[in-house]
Parts: structure tokens; C-alpha cells; sequence
């Protein structure tokens, strides 16, 4: 019976949830600490942060944590996979009508058109991103290694074509070793 009401709670969640993780958050509070009451606003907030410093998206780290709390490794798997499957079903509908209508003038034009929005919305990401606690020694009077080493990563992955995982690898290398 858990793993239903585990599958049911996701579920809803990943289809009427919008705008990632942080939008699914009261949705994922009212589900799992108001409605089956699983755990208290405390521990809910507890693992939200837990959540936050894991690798992944924080609505499926929370899935998972909280599946597994309820239900074990069997819990963790069912709440995991109903919170990505509404996700999933509609990717594979459009993407299964992308590729039948590829050729499609109207298909193309949109694809085409989104380029820049996309291009921009990632410039924009960077620029956000670009801050005194990105860069903690960015100024005039600072040494601006860590300017340095976002600037030669990006040549690298762009111009010399290096894997970025390696650059990843080494920028934090270099990063440990400095600070």
C-alpha cells in the first residue's frame, strides 16, 4: 500500500509540477508532510538542504530520499521513477513528432528560431553566475585566478575542442591547489 500511495504523491507531482525543482517544492511539502504526513516540516526542510548538495535535480534527490525513508531501496525506486515518468512520456511524444515531422517548414522555423533563445538563455545563466561568490577574488586589486581559470576553460572547450569533464577535473585541481 505505501508504494502506491508513494507512486500516487510522485506522480502528481511530476505532472503538475512546473518550473523544476524549487517551483515542486510546496507541492512536494503538502504531499509528503500535510497529506501522508511521512515527515515534519523540520525533517522536510532537513532534506531539502540535504537535497541541495547532492549532484541532480532537487526534486528527484528528494524523490529518492524520501522513497527510501518510507519504503527502503523498493520506496526509493517507485517515488523516483513517478516523478520522472510524466517527464519522460512527454519527451518521448515530442520527440516521436519532431522526428515525423523533421522536414516540416513550420517544425524547422521553430527549431531554427529557438537557437538564440536558447543561446541567450545560457548567457544569461553565465551571467548570473558571474558574481563575487562565483569569483571570489574578482577586482581591481585582486589577483583573478579564478577569472583566469573560467576564461582558459572556456577557450579550451570552445576553440581546442578539450572534453569538458577533463577541464572540469583540472579547473578543480588547480582551484584546490590556489585556495
Amino acid at each position: 500500500m505505501i508504494y502506491l500511495q508513494l507512486f500516487w504523491a510522485y506522480l502528481k507531482i511530476g505532472i503538475f509540477g512546473f518550473g523544476g525543482g524549487y517551483a515542486m517544492l510546496s507541492m512536494i511539502q503538502f504531499e509528503i508532510v500535510d497529506h501522508y504526513g511521512w515527515m515534519t516540516t523540520t525533517e522536510f526542510a532537513d532534506m531539502v538542504a540535504l537535497s541541495q548538495m547532492t549532484p541532480g535535480p532537487v526534486s528527484i534527490n528528494i524523490a529518492t530520499y524520501i522513497g527510501y525513508t518510507v519504503g527502503g531501496i523498493s520506496g526509493s525506486l517507485v517515488a523516483t521513477a513517478a516523478i520522472v515518468l510524466p517527464s519522460l512520456l512527454m519527451l518521448m511524444f515530442v520527440l516521436k513528432f519532431l522526428f515525423k515531422n523533421k522536414e516540416n517548414y513550420i517544425v524547422k522555423t521553430t527549431l531554427e528560431s529557438m537557437k538564440p533563445v536558447i543561446a541567450g538563455l545560457i548567457f544569461v545563466a553565465a551571467l548570473l553566475m558571474m558574481n563575487p561568490n562565483s569569483f571570489c577574488d574578482f577586482g581591481l586589486h585582486q589577483n583573478n585566478i579564478s577569472v583566469m581559470i573560467c576564461a582558459v576553460t572556456f577557450v579550451a572547450v570552445f576553440w581546442a575542442k578539450i572534453n569538458p569533464i577533463l577541464l572540469i577535473l583540472a579547473s578543480g585541481i588547480v582551484g584546490y591547489l590556489v585556495y
